[in-house]
């Protein structure tokens, strides 16, 4: 995939799931679904027609592998993405490396586990984070 393409989602988002495509097919009239919601819509229309622009469709469905291919890869760029901010998201001890999951009540500072049993934190109330945040949000 090209590095400057942008896609959104809604570029590769079915019209009756709203939904990225899963096995995506095209219709003789240039308009993709997923194949079981194009099924799914034939049923309950009782006609084979297009569901955005209602042409008749006598010709059965056709994969659409360049528009799978796609999605796919999208899909993996958006978990890789999603991992990424993740872990940049995660803050570290400067001093140990590790992530900073405790906070100390009477330094009022996050610390990592290393932190709290060292001689420094070694006597000090340390909760969670996430226990400590809504404290910390009044002061």
């Amino acid at each position: 995939m090209a590095s400057g393409l942008s896609l959104q989602v809604e570029d590769l988002s079915c019209p009756v799931c709203v939904d990225i495509y899963k096995d995506p097919v095209l219709l003789s009239c240039g308009y993709s679904f997923c194949k079981t919601c194009l099924e799914e819509y034939w049923k309950q229309k009782d006609s084979r027609e297009c569901a955005v622009c209602r042409k008749s469709s006598q010709q059965f469905d056709h994969p659409n592998f360049a528009l799978k291919s796609l999605c796919e890869a999208f899909s993996q760029s958006q978990l890789v993405s999603q991992s990424a901010s993740e872990r940049r998201s995660e803050v570290l001890c400067s001093l140990h490396g590790e992530k900073l999951k405790l906070f100390c009540q009477e330094d009022k500072q996050p610390v990592c586990v290393v932190c709290r049993d060292s001689r420094k934190h070694k006597d000090h109330d340390c909760v969670p984070t996430d226990e400590a945040a809504p404290d910390q949000k009044l002061l």
